[in-house]
Formats: structure tokens, C-alpha cells, sequence
């Protein structure tokens, strides 16, 4: 079996057994069952607002694109350029072509 098969099952298995534990100790405990709603209502909310944190940070601290405009420059410089080599190539290849003639 390979890796990924083994991995999943395991994480079929694990899923379940904590779905019929939380179960158990929601329902069919006198004492606990308060304590375990709130502190699953604590871990959604605390795992929602931290995922928000987070993207508002990497917003935060991430610099801005280039503007297009710029980019478009700098590929008509490269094009530039490379029509320039382009052009000396050939010329460098029609001198030679006309001093073998």
C-alpha cells in the first residue's frame, strides 16, 4: 500500500474516533458536556478570527505588484534590445555571406 492510501485511512479512522468520542462526551456525560461545547465554540472561534489575522497580516506585510505599466516597459526594453541583437546578428552574417560571394 502506498503512502498516501495509508495516510488517508489513517485520517478516516482518527476523524471518526473523535466524532464518536465527542459525541460520547457531549451527550452522554452529566458534568463534562458543558465544557466541551464551549471549549469547541472557543477553538471555531478563536481558529476563525486567527485564519483572519493572519490573512490581514500577509496583506499587511506584503509589498504591492508592480504596476502594469511598468512591466509593459520593461518588455518593450527587452524587445528592444533583442530586435537590436537580432538586427546585428544579421548584419555580422550578411558581411560574411557577401565576403564568401
Amino acid at each position: 500500500m502506498d503512502r498516501d492510501r495509508i495516510v488517508g485511512f489513517g485520517l478516516l479512522i482518527g476523524s471518526l474516533a473523535i466524532i464518536i468520542v465527542y459525541a460520547y462526551l457531549v451527550f452522554f456525560t452529566e458534568k463534562i458536556w458543558e465544557f466541551v461545547i464551549k471549549l469547541t465554540g472557543f477553538a471555531a472561534v478563536a481558529g476563525f478570527f486567527g485564519l483572519l489575522a493572519w490573512i490581514g497580516y500577509v496583506l499587511a506585510t506584503t509589498p504591492p505588484p508592480k504596476p502594469i505599466e511598468e512591466i509593459e516597459k520593461e518588455i518593450e526594453e527587452e524587445l528592444k534590445k533583442l530586435e537590436q541583437e537580432i538586427k546585428h546578428e544579421n548584419q555580422a552574417t550578411g558581411e560574411e555571406e557577401s565576403r564568401e560571394k
